[in-house]
């Protein structure tokens, strides 16, 4: 599972790192450092005519087909091991896929006493990468000019540096695959081969302030290292 995440750099540096375009000024994000479901957050679609940009969407994916906007339909993640068995998924991997922009992401350590330790973990570069994801367009049936864009983070299992944290971790994509998983003329073949553990002798993970259990608290301080 992968719960929270952030995005620290700012937009200018992402756009360049990920050759997209940005949202007008007003839509921008402010960097993250606890990232939360709900939120919107800066996600990179690729437009009909192969504009690669970068918009705000929704964290928690919203089937089309759902009535009204509950929360037991609200998935922030979707497993890579059924997606094609998931109506929900199988479509938008078939026509929806997209990049969730991030630097980071948190998991929690059990310890002995029962307690749990927030991890960050990242690339060992410490740059920013992709998580794997698919998106979605929600209409309120009620309303037309209620239109919400949303999306969900794709897990698979965890690589040895996270495996000792949690047993799941988010699709982390090469940056040699990122156009690959935009491209519809892919394939599914090369989709869900892309949907593997990211190497863990390329990422790095630390302790950090229980802090940042707080969905609300967003700040710096929250991705220092624990003393």
């Amino acid at each position: 599972m992968c719960g929270r995440y952030t995005v620290t750099v700012d937009p200018e540096t992402l756009a360049q790192r990920f050759d997209a375009t940005l949202p007008p000024a007003e839509e921008l994000y402010n960097p993250r450092y606890n990232a939360a479901p709900t939120q919107h957050l800066p996600v990179l679609r690729t437009k009909k005519d192969g504009e690669r940009r970068i918009e705000m969407l929704r964290w928690g994916l919203i089937p089309s087909w759902t009535k009204t906007l509950d929360n037991k339909y609200s998935m922030i993640n979707a497993r890579a091991e059924t997606l094609t068995d998931k109506p929900a998924y199988r479509n938008a991997l078939q026509r929806r896929r997209c990049l969730v922009l991030a630097d980071s992401f948190y998991e929690w350590q059990k310890t002995d006493d029962d307690g749990k330790i927030p991890m960050r973990i990242m690339l060992e570069s410490g740059e920013p990468f992709a998580f794997a994801g698919l998106w979605e367009t929600w209409h309120n049936p009620e309303d037309e000019n209620d239109v919400i864009r949303s999306f969900t983070i794709i897990t698979t299992s965890a690589n040895d540096l996270v495996k000792p944290i949690h047993d799941r971790m988010p699709v982390i994509l090469r940056p040699e695959d990122e156009s690959r998983w935009l491209n519809d003329e892919s394939g599914m073949d090369v989709w869900t081969d892309l949907l593997r553990p990211y190497p863990a002798g390329q990422m790095k993970t630390y302790p950090v302030s229980r802090r940042v259990n707080v969905a609300t608290t967003d700040d710096a301080d929250l991705i220092r290292p624990a003393s």
